[in-house]
């Protein structure tokens, strides 16, 4: 694969190589094996949770080759020139095989004259044409748009997840990182796997020696958990004096008092949340390593 860079060399081909959206996998994998793959699909979730990769198994799950294959970036092809020119091509049968498949990436991006071209198509496709639509914001498509598709939720990948895959890819390509490293390029990630693989990529390009968490801190400003817990200990406790030394001790260390904020407010925020429903533990289990949960 040359020089690939890491997300694009490791994405997923298959089913059983897809991770964190076990729903998504399941409904589709069944309609495939019953015949009933629908005509339109939205994927809709936060960036990196693997939307495109899927949409791309499922249309290779169908038989589709490269030529009838189109994917469309909505973010730079957003006006109803361009979707008149896909209803041209929609026309016409596919090149080889019983499908063409369409995708439209960040779809939510279309004028609305483009999403009124657009609903025509999806209300009579022709039997050949089947529409994968993504979208990091799914409130911003017309409800006429999300009442002629098949919906399905992708959520951001645990920790835990995250880790394990990024613990392959360290073997495959001999990366040297410590664990606290490991753990803080997924905690980092916020949920999108491709974020995660791009971290690794730049810190392996960076570092030529083992990867340490202080590789991660200094290079993308990350900041490491234990840092946020030792500043919630000293509030917990009463001590404001020993908060404010901490907070200057940060400060002489160079941590990024930006991206230190945003994740203590996010961590007080996880045990708020816990706090008013105990029932929420396991959705905040899937945004937490293991030893983090249990603190």
């Amino acid at each position: 694969m040359g020089n690939l860079v890491l997300y694009r060399k490791y994405r997923p081909q298959e089913w059983d190589e897809v991770i964190g959206q076990e729903h998504v996998v399941r409904t589709l994998t069944n309609a495939l094996k019953l015949g009933r793959v629908a005509h339109a699909y939205l994927f809709a979730g936060p960036r990196g949770t693997g939307k495109t990769t899927i949409a791309r198994i499922l249309a290779k799950s169908l038989g589709c080759g490269d030529l009838d294959l189109i994917e469309i970036d909505a973010a730079s092809n957003r006006g109803i020139d361009e979707i008149r020119e896909l209803r041209d091509g929609i026309k016409f049968a596919p090149t080889a095989g019983k499908y063409k498949v369409f995708i439209i990436d960040e779809v939510h991006q279309l004028t609305k004259e483009a999403f009124n071209a657009l609903l025509k198509t999806l209300e009579e496709p022709p039997a050949h044409a089947i529409f994968i639509l993504a979208t990091t914001e799914i409130h911003k498509v017309p409800e006429t748009i999300l009442s002629r598709v098949q919906s399905f939720p992708f959520r951001k990948l645990a920790v835990s997840e995250i880790i394990k895959k990024l613990e392959k890819i360290i073997e495959m390509e001999k990366i040297k990182i410590e664990p606290d490293a490991l753990r803080l390029i997924a905690t980092f990630a916020g949920g999108s796997y491709r974020d995660a693989e791009s971290t690794l990529e730049q810190l392996r390009v960076w570092s030529d020696k083992t990867i340490i968490k202080e590789d991660i801190e200094g290079l993308l400003g990350a900041v490491d958990f234990e840092k946020v817990k030792s500043i919630t200990d000293c509030l917990n406790n009463a001590g404001a004096k020993e908060a404010i030394d901490y907070v200057s001790k940060l400060i002489n260390e160079g941590t990024d008092l930006e991206m230190f904020t945003k994740a203590l407010i996010n961590h007080l925020r996880k045990i708020m949340l816990l706090k008013v429903d105990s029932s929420l533990s396991e959705l905040m289990a899937q945004e937490l390593s293991p030893d983090q949960f249990e603190t």
